[in-house]
């Protein structure tokens, strides 16, 4: 039983963002209908056999007047359309959003272009690199010695998955608005918008956080085996790592002053040099700490933990044959979904064609009614108990749709409450400490008004602390309960802490953006941040199905899921497998017509399709490109391309149908382009404790239940006293304070 039993999709989607859309869905239960042109898939690739998995397979020519009309009763039967042309492309079929929302008022309608439909550049293609570069993602480096430093490029298609991230949950949403008051709706998510949400703190100005020199660092090291590990000084059992590894006489040797940072350098290089890569991770391991290595993605898909916590799944694919393929991003304890292969192109024609025959117009779903909704959920409280990023992110996203947050903090977590600016707008703030009598008296009470519950602890300190799922249960047996962590719930590795950079480290993404070098971070905290946006999918999902059933259940989510989601496009293992995607830190993009080219005055994109290339030939300059192909046409490409400014190419090659953008170079100009501004995904607003500060806002946008940005982040703590009274402890709030239960002030926000 999935969450999207019941609810038929009708899939037009292309390349990655709408299937990957489509298999979000169908994964929960969803009857998916996926329509392909003659011939098939547009893009040929193996990864079809994951973003098509668990749908129903028709082909349809919309070039021709009987396709359309199949569509348009496809369309009439269904509860949700999912698109990702261009803007004004199914309008031209006469299939857009507004026409057969018209027709059908319960239907809810998404669309994921490369820009939005009112963006000026919306007729550009939107294609993968083209989007991510005009978000300051390959950014350039700054200058050496006056030369211009090259943009780099990164392999993991970010826009498509997190535009695909976020209209999931956007869906779903959709539809738990259309289950109480009967209406459907259009919902659109610009891949471009969407790299807002992988964006982050990134986009956030002015910045607080700062390294501090003078303790061990949060890095890369190479071992004695020439490999390298990811290691992590952001868990409590530092100490620990320190006695088991032999170093802690490094105090008592002056190590840790911050003026002898470079001996404390020097000092931890050798150190990890003496064991080898494997070795560390037992160790720090049983230390309680954090260390991974930096594995390839081919050896992440054979790792014990990823095939145990099911992160990495074989299939059965009429295609392939068995493939190795991304697990559930989100898993669901009550309505738990299944992968399902895919099937064979056109195999379910007839079936589906006999049951628009048979079917009345539209999906289920309630008769409309008189009941003004403000936002999808009005009325929803949830108890935000997460840390750092992905939890908070889930919270963040579930008050964006309207929920009443609050974030608890513990007042003894130091002061300051990391990335709280970014990630608890639109949340209300109390600073509780639950390992107090008190604290948890407060706690349970609050228990006892929330709809929903999130945490991101590591695996036992909720049951340490007597907060985890069974408990809660057993006091409110409705409650929806998501719990997030690094590398999920069962498996070998559920009981290690981790953070995005270990995430990235053993799912192979540092190996892979690091080339032959030293691994590499990616430049967005993507698994922290796609972590948080699934977490809020699995609430809404577990929302839909208690507003039918009554019924609550646990949400699992972790940054190892959503890393695998991340690098579906090559996370694929079958006979014959080739690992040639595009890699190292000298990478300007996957082949000479999806990279970037150096013109006069800045870095310019390019994303074209080999059939392309004969419209390219009449641009002036392009002459003769034609028949060239692989470096041949790269080089070709260069030449020309230098010899202009970026406006100049940027121009001439949208106008002969290629997708084209300037690499922008830094989040600060991205942040203060005014119909960036104008959009509200860059908004600055004044803050409690830190004056005006700019954040980005959300993407989703949804035509009768918008997203807003609430209110700015508040001073941690300082809704304490409000948030008390509305459960009758108004007049313990002081007595509270002073035990320490509650904690007013004193806490920054990072």
């Amino acid at each position: 039983m999935g969450a999207l039993d019941g609810v038929r999709v009708i899939d037009f989607g292309q390349y990655i963002a709408g299937p990957m859309t489509g298999m979000l869905l169908a994964d929960q239960g969803a009857e998916v209908i996926k329509v392909d042109p003659p011939g098939g898939p547009v893009w040929e690739t193996a990864a079809n056999a994951t973003w098509n998995r668990g749908k129903r397979s028709i082909v349809l020519d919309l070039g021709e007047a009987e396709g359309v009309e199949t569509a348009r009763r496809l369309i009439a039967s269904a509860d949700v359309v999912v698109e990702n042309f261009r803007p004004g492309v199914m309008d031209r079929l006469e299939l857009g959003a507004e026409a057969m929302t018209a027709t059908d008022p319960r239907l809810v309608y998404c669309s994921l272009p490369g820009f939005a439909s009112d963006d000026p550049r919306r007729d550009v293609a939107g294609w993968e690199g083209v989007v991510t570069a005009a978000t300051a993602t390959y950014y350039a480096r700054g200058t050496e010695e006056g030369a211009r430093t090259p943009p780099v490029y990164t392999a993991i298609p970010m826009a498509s998955s997190y535009a695909a991230f976020q209209a999931s949950v956007a869906i779903a949403m959709a539809l738990i608005a259309r289950d109480r008051d009967g209406v459907g709706q259009e919902i659109e998510v610009p891949l471009f918008d969407a790299m807002f949400g992988a964006l982050g703190y990134r986009g956030q100005h002015p910045q607080t956080l700062r390294f501090t020199k003078g303790r061990m660092r949060t890095t890369q090291y190479e071992c004695a085996d020439g490999r390298w590990i990811m290691f992590h000084t952001g868990n409590q059992n530092v100490p620990q790592f320190m006695e088991l590894a032999g170093i802690t006489d490094w105090v008592d040797q002056g190590l840790f002053d911050p003026e002898r940072w470079e001996e404390l350098e020097a000092a931890e290089e050798a150190l990890f040099r003496t064991k080898t890569a494997q070795e560390w991770e037992d160790l720090v391991a049983e230390a309680g700490s954090e260390c991974t290595v930096c594995r390839t993605t081919e050896e992440w898909m054979a790792h014990p933990h990823a095939r145990e916590s099911l992160a990495v799944v074989d299939v059965q694919d009429p295609v392939l044959g068995k493939t190795s393929q991304p697990g559930l991003t989100v898993r669901m304890s009550g309505t738990p979904g299944a992968i399902r292969p895919r099937v064979a192109l056109d195999a379910d024609r007839e079936a589906i064609l006999g049951s628009l025959d048979a079917a009345s117009e539209g999906g289920a779903g309630a008769a409309a009614t008189e009941e003004e909704l403000r936002a999808v959920l009005d009325g929803v409280k949830v108890l935000d108990l997460c840390i750092v990023l992905a939890g908070p992110t889930s919270g963040r996203t579930l008050a964006e749709y309207g929920a009443d947050v609050i974030k608890i903090d513990a007042p003894t977590r130091g002061d300051q409450v990391i990335f709280f600016t970014d990630v608890s707008r639109a949340k209300r703030s109390v600073l509780l400490d639950l390992k107090s009598e008190e604290g948890l008296e407060v706690f349970w009470q609050l228990v006892d008004e929330a709809d929903v519950i999130v945490q991101n602890y590591r695996h036992g300190a909720a049951e340490r602390l007597g907060i985890d799922y069974e408990a809660v249960k057993a006091r409110k047996p409705e409650i929806i309960y998501g719990s997030m962590n690094a590398f999920g719930h069962i498996g070998p590795w559920a009981n290690r802490p981790g953070h995005e950079q270990l995430a990235q480290a053993t799912t192979g993404m540092q190996l892979r953006f690091g080339g032959d070098g030293k691994p590499t971070l990616q430049t967005n905290a993507i698994n922290d941040y796609g972590t948080g946006f699934m977490g809020a999918y699995g609430v809404a999902l577990a929302l839909l199905h208690r507003n039918r059933t009554g019924e609550g259940q646990l949400i699992d989510g972790s940054l190892a899921y959503t890393a695998v989601a991340l690098q579906s496009q090559f996370l694929i293992g079958h006979e014959g497998k080739v690992w040639d995607e595009a890699r190292g830190q000298d990478s300007l993009g996957d082949g000479p017509m999806h990279r970037a080219y150096e013109a006069s005055d800045g870095w310019v994109f390019v994303g074209a399709r080999r059939e392309d290339l004969e419209r390219l030939e009449i641009v002036a300059g392009l002459e003769g490109i034609g028949t060239l192909e692989g470096e041949a046409l790269a080089s070709a490409l260069e030449a020309a391309i230098a010899s202009g400014a970026v406006d100049e190419w940027v121009s001439k090659l949208v106008a002969a149908g290629a997708g084209a953008h300037r690499v922008v170079e830094t989040v600060r100009e991205l942040m203060l382009d005014p119909w960036i501004v104008e959009h509200g995904l860059s908004v600055t607003r004044e803050h409690m404790d830190r004056g005006l500060v700019t954040t980005t806002g959300p993407a989703a946008r949804l035509s009768r239940t918008p997203l807003v940005p609430g209110r700015p982040a508040p001073t941690p703590g300082s809704d304490g006293r409000e948030i008390l009274e509305e459960i009758g402890l108004g007049s313990r709030f002081d007595e509270l304070v002073s035990s320490g239960a509650v904690r007013i002030e004193g806490v920054a926000a990072g």
